[in-house]
């Protein structure tokens, strides 16, 4: 079993010797507990030997903020993991759903890990994604959207973030998956690696306490 530690508001998985770390980014009210909705993912990482920083946050409209914040935290947990190993050790970043969003839009652009795989991205405005915003905004007059807002992110993705090595995943009966407008961003960058796989499963499909 992996050592296990909470620190810099993640929840840290180190192997022995892992041979990378994986930065993790759940999706939105999953992230609040991602040691336990992300449970079996995380067992499968850590299994073959990779260290997993799974991130623990709760949802608010400014998602750069949110960004800023995980991009320096996961940084500290890296830097206590190297100096516990007494060696560099390379980063992967995963994300899912809202997390492959603020990965994306972390403050180094993806400078700082060796690849990212974005799984089920999702995009979706606030009246989207907070059913009772959109009454609000009906009834009320009330107006109000993320930050950076869906336009904005995909903007700030084709010009200011440089990982060319990313891995998209999608499935197929998930309505919520917004990774070909992500694919289409990125590829417009010069020099892209980027590459999409479909696989069979819907949105939550990662997204499991070990039941399934």
């Amino acid at each position: 079993m992996p050592f296990t530690k909470f620190l810099h508001n993640s929840y840290c998985y180190w192997p022995a010797k892992p041979k990378k770390v994986i930065e993790f980014i759940g999706g939105s009210y999953l992230a609040s507990k991602p040691n336990i909705t992300y449970k079996r993912l995380i067992e499968t990482f850590t299994k073959k030997n990779y260290a997993v920083h799974a991130y623990q946050y709760l949802p608010q409209f400014d998602h750069q903020e949110l960004a800023i914040k995980a991009w320096k935290d996961l940084k500290n947990c890296k830097r206590t993991l190297v100096k516990r190993l007494n060696e560099e050790i390379s980063t992967v970043r995963v994300g899912h759903s809202l997390g492959c969003k603020l990965h994306l839009i972390s403050p180094d652009g993806g400078r700082n890990c060796e690849k990212f795989i974005s799984i089920s991205f999702n995009n979706f405005g606030a009246n989207e994604s907070i059913p009772f915003l959109k009454n609000l905004s009906k009834n009320f007059e009330f107006k109000s959207e993320f930050s950076p807002s869906p336009k904005k992110t995909l903007e700030i993705i084709e010009k200011t973030y440089i990982q060319n090595n990313n891995l998209l995943i999608k499935f197929d009966s998930d309505k919520l998956d917004q990774t070909d407008s992500l694919l289409s961003s990125l590829r417009i960058r010069n020099y892209d690696n980027s590459k999409g796989v479909l696989l069979k499963g819907n949105h939550t499909l990662v997204a499991s306490a070990g039941l399934r």
